[in-house]
């Protein structure tokens, strides 16, 4: 099989030149958004300690050697978030960053191994914030690119027409008839590492939906399965979708919501199907987060065989963090929805050559 034309073949290059101009104009646009609402543009280091602490985000390792030959163990960073968040804690109230971040195991046409991460934080300001910043950048990024309408796959969406709110619980009763709720336990039974949700009985439902769980399934991956399967498919048509109060086990850096703590003050942004933004009202609780990150890397551990370290100085800094949400956006995902391509990698200047 002949080898793949690079990327840098002129020819090639000419066909993903006017994606690459959109992605300049549409980060000029974003970039003033911000500026006119005081958030400082800031740049998180890369190297970390740990790359994060979710079980199903896997890092890329390195090693620092000092002048004295001792080795230190380092990763690339997955987020900017456990960096964001020490800045949060030093003092800064409205930060925004163009992340260039790295996550392993992934690859596909909405899938690079490097990538940008618009991630950006709001101190002393209600979650809904957050959301209105979501609708407001995908209508600032259409505009830039030149559209008015969304086109992927067979979908479309207008970015101008205010996003739809719709729960996580009611999205799965409407599009696979699985009462959700009654499947999560008091939140309090998960203390002792006991899960919170009930697995059969999300099995059930499950499968009576037409969703084939193996037996060792967990809980979260019966969850994830009917998500990716019976949900996202139906999200950010006509109109982007912000799916909201996700199940608290599904959200190991948000806070619980007060009026029930079986759900967390998270969302997530779809256009078209696709999973643009993911949003938290941020846990400042340093002893509830080391709990979770414990859980999710001992679920790491037997999944994958590998766990990453918790990086301690980021618990410090929980501590003293004010009340604040924050939202990670994959810029070349918006990018490629909002000029018409249909490939992550024809938005990123140089992108990875896959492996043979």
């Amino acid at each position: 099989m002949p080898a793949a034309t690079p990327w840098w073949a002129p020819h090639v290059h000419a066909d993903r030149r006017p994606f690459l101009l959109g992605r300049a104009r549409i980060t000029a646009a974003l970039r003033a958004y911000f500026a006119a609402r005081d958030f400082i543009e800031v740049e998180a280091a890369i190297l970390q300690v740990s790359p994060g602490n979710e079980a199903h985000l896997h890092a890329f390792a390195t090693e620092l050697v000092t002048p004295a030959a001792q080795r230190v163990r380092l990763y690339l960073h997955t987020s900017p978030e456990f960096a964001a968040k020490k800045l949060l804690a030093a003092g800064e109230r409205r930060i925004f960053e163009f992340a260039r971040v790295f996550r392993n195991r992934e690859r596909g046409a909405l899938h690079h191994p490097e990538f940008t991460l618009l991630e950006w934080y709001r101190t002393e300001e209600p979650y809904e914030a957050v959301m209105d910043d979501c609708a407001a950048l995908l209508a600032i990024a259409a505009r830039a690119a030149g559209t008015g309408r969304i086109a992927f796959r067979g979908r479309e969406a207008d970015p101008f027409v205010a996003p739809e709110r719709l729960t996580v619980a009611d999205a799965f009763m409407r599009f696979a008839g699985i009462d959700l709720l009654a499947t999560l336990g008091a939140p309090e039974r998960s203390r002792d590492g006991v899960p919170p949700g009930d697995r059969d009985a999300l099995a059930a439902q499950a499968a009576a939906a037409g969703v084939r769980c193996a037996a060792d399934d967990s809980w979260s991956d019966i969850f994830s399965r009917v998500l990716v399967e019976r949900i996202e498919p139906h999200l950010g048509i006509g109109r982007a979708t912000i799916l909201d109060e996700y199940p608290a086990v599904e959200a190991a850096l948000a806070r619980p919501k007060q009026s029930d703590p079986r759900v967390a003050e998270r969302f997530e942004l779809y256009v078209c199907g696709v999973e643009l933004a993911n949003a938290f009202g941020e846990l400042t609780d340093a002893a509830e987060q080391r709990r979770r990150f414990e859980l999710e890397m001992a679920e790491m551990q037997r999944r994958y065989g590998e766990r990453y370290p918790v990086d301690e100085d980021f618990l410090a800094a929980l501590g003293r963090m004010p009340p604040a949400c924050g939202s990670a956006l994959g810029f070349d995902r918006l990018v490629m929805l909002v000029t018409g391509a249909s490939r992550i990698d024809q938005v990123i200047w140089t992108p990875l050559p896959a492996p043979e």
